[in-house]
């Protein structure tokens, strides 16, 4: 895949496993219309490429006994970014760490907990990091959806990646 665009069923491979990333390569093969040794062999080259980084479960921390469902909006040096927000990974309660572009506020840190004195001891270790934290947030609902242009698409600007796309889908199989 380096340097070479996604194709069609890859998109439309990218598409289905987002709609459902526990389908059966024969399930997405129907869909896409392609053999089943052709996902196969697709998914493989996209983990290879780094395209696919992994398939995660969608999680309701609060209905698995963690209610508290925290976000902390930090600042880190960017010369140490790097590192502080690997280190955080090993913090207990640390689900997601998502570095921003700019000098400040430039970590978010999603943990969860079962009692406020658990979020305290995650903030206290995190405080200890080398960074500052700006605010937290007690996260009530996340919604994700599968982003657009892996749908197939179809017509004769179809292999066009260009800003004017209005979010419409021409063609679902």
């Amino acid at each position: 895949m380096d340097d070479i665009p996604l194709d069609e069923v890859d998109r439309s491979i990218l598409h289905q496993l987002q709609l459902n990333a526990r389908q059966t390569d024969t399930e997405i093969a129907e869909k896409v219309d392609v053999t089943s040794t052709t996902v196969r062999n697709r998914l493989d080259k996209l983990e290879d490429a780094g395209v696919i980084r992994g398939y995660h479960p969608e999680i309701n921390y609060e209905q698995a006994g963690y209610p508290l469902h925290v976000m902390f909006v930090c600042t880190v040096n960017p010369n140490e970014l790097e590192s502080v927000t690997e280190q955080t990974l090993d913090v207990r309660g640390v689900v997601t760490t998502r570095d921003l572009l700019g000098g400040e506020r430039n970590v978010h840190i999603e943990v969860v907990a079962g009692t406020v004195s658990e979020v305290e001891e995650i903030r206290n270790e995190l405080a200890n990091l080398s960074m500052t934290i700006n605010s937290s947030e007690i996260i009530s609902e996340t919604q994700v959806q599968s982003w657009d242009h892996f749908y197939p698409r179809t017509g004769p600007d179809a292999d066009q990646d260009d800003d004017t796309d209005d979010g419409s889908v021409t063609d679902q199989r």
